[in-house]
């Protein structure tokens, strides 16, 4: 089985038809970020194979919980994870990718140009200190921060009414114990993908009352 089959069928999995364009496009992705990591250390995950189900799919298991927005930062998004998966499955959806290291906004710059993705910006910047003038509908981060640090750096770019979504592993007990006052958990929803063992949840945050 290919790459392009892997893909195809994993998002099945997930209750995603994806077209063969944008397949294909999943697919040069994670072909980029396999040849990047020979010289840069991009990701822990050096096999496209792998990076389908621990990259790929892992990244698309919160478009239900962000379809319908037009705007999401993702911070500190790295490998642009999971912001580019979004902006290839989602072109309406105009993603920012949030990251202060100037090796990975350069790998991000480069993706965005190869993948030709005119719905994406990429920022190299250190969250806390960035002021872009304006605030987004949805802001997420996967392997970021801990909980009360993502939100304390992050909640200025949250639009009123917006979302603050993190990507966690197992259920964060003892994160979500050291939320600032600020704000509270919202919900924190289980998340499937296919072919993984591991335990994923994605929690929302919002202000406190």
């Amino acid at each position: 089985m290919n790459l392009e089959q892997r893909i195809g069928e994993g998002a099945a999995g997930m209750g995603l038809a994806l077209p063969g364009a944008t397949i294909a496009r999943c697919a040069q992705f994670l072909r980029l970020i396999e040849k990047w990591n020979r010289v840069h250390n991009l990701t822990a995950v050096r096999e496209t194979e792998q990076m389908v189900v621990l990259h790929l799919l892992d990244s698309l298991s919160i478009l239900p919980h962000v379809a319908g927005a037009r705007t999401l930062l993702d911070v500190g998004s790295g490998a642009g994870l999971p912001g580019i998966p979004l902006a290839i499955v989602q072109p309406e959806i105009e993603v920012t990718l949030l990251d202060a290291s100037h090796k990975k906004s350069a790998f991000l710059e480069q993706a965005k140009a190869e993948l030709e993705l005119a719905n994406v910006t990429v920022v190299c910047a250190r969250v806390e200190a960035w002021q872009p003038g304006r605030t987004y509908e949805v802001v997420v981060s996967r392997a970021f921060a801990e909980l009360a640090e993502f939100v304390s750096q992050a909640q200025h770019l949250v639009a009123p009414g917006g979302k603050l979504l993190a990507m966690k592993g197992v259920y964060p007990f003892e994160e979500i114990a050291r939320m600032p006052l600020s704000h509270r958990v919202a919900e924190v929803k289980e998340l499937t993908v296919p072919a993984l063992q591991a335990k994923r949840h994605l929690v929302f945050v919002e202000r406190a009352a």
